[in-house]
């Protein structure tokens, strides 16, 4: 087996819907139960995938189509791609990419469960919902050592962890592209888990939708709606594993190399396509 970390960062708002809501939002995004965090499915990373590979390979990588009889299971096995870095409104900077400690624990237990390696030390925890940390090069912090987070006010520390991640998600997300490596070590802001919970609410990106009467061109009747978005330039992360079996006619590093010509170009995932949600950038890091 081999393992690979897929980064997600969404150039577009995103999309990742459950169907119909039940509360004020019409078309909410999926969310972890326990956690409320967002995640995109794996099932659709892998319809998009599939999509967008080579007829001849398709059906060794991601299994047959499931009108076909003779049923196997495909040799790439794609895990949900969950929230590791949220954009949120800054008064400096124009924008912040926000984590918390909970989130980069958990995705640095699973890029260790994958083998990752050079991985930075465990990430220290703010004090209190008022306080935050960031990275020695951080552009966030006005007066002195306070950030502006939409309309958070917070005390900034300059933490030697949290500059390690900063360099090392910035040299994984954005690799052989020291502008955007620079901006993300520029940005990247770590907030208490009660204070990341509160902006999951506040922050994501709500639009109301209508339908129009195509005669009048006046709303129709039911025809007014609220959708829910990750906004631009939304982080998420989640492991491939490649397992080629019996009736895989290629081996590991031959799908790799296949699935990372898929990648080479933006591809559009979650709802909405033909309104310009979803489109993304997808990279593939080795563990």
């Amino acid at each position: 087996m081999i393992t690979r970390m897929l980064f997600t960062h969404a150039l577009s708002p995103l999309h990742p819907g459950t169907g119909q809501g039940v509360g004020v939002i019409d078309l909410p995004i999926a969310r972890e139960k326990a956690t409320g965090l967002p995640y995109l499915p794996g099932s659709s990373l892998k319809g998009t995938l599939r999509g967008a590979c080579p007829d001849a390979q398709r059906v060794s990588i991601f299994g047959p189509d499931t009108k076909d009889g003779d049923l196997h299971a495909g040799a790439a096995h794609f895990a949900d791609q969950r929230l590791l870095l949220l954009p949120i409104r800054s008064l400096a900077g124009t924008f912040a990419w926000v984590t918390s400690p909970y989130v980069l624990r958990r995705f640095a237990r699973d890029a260790r469960d994958a083998a990752m390696k050079d991985l930075p030390g465990d990430i220290g925890n703010p004090v209190s919902e008022q306080q935050c940390t960031v990275a020695d090069s951080s552009k966030l912090r006005l007066s002195g050592d306070s950030v502006y987070l939409e309309d958070l006010d917070l005390t900034a520390t300059s933490d030697p962890t949290t500059t390690a991640w900063a360099n090392w998600l910035a040299s994984h997300i954005f690799a052989n592209d020291p502008i955007w490596q620079a901006m993300l070590a520029e940005r990247l802001c770590v907030v208490h888990d009660d204070v990341l919970n509160f902006l999951l609410t506040t922050a994501t990106e709500i639009t109301a939708r209508i339908r129009l009467e195509e005669q009048t061109k006046t709303v129709a009747k039911g025809g007014l709606w609220y959708e829910e978005s990750l906004p631009t330039e939304t982080v998420l992360a989640g492991p491939l594993m490649i397992m080629p079996n019996g009736m895989t006619k290629m081996d590991a590093g031959q799908i790799i190399t296949i699935i990372g010509t898929c990648t080479a170009k933006p591809l559009q995932l979650g709802g909405k396509a033909t309104i310009g949600r979803g489109l993304c950038r997808i990279s593939m890091r080795e563990v």
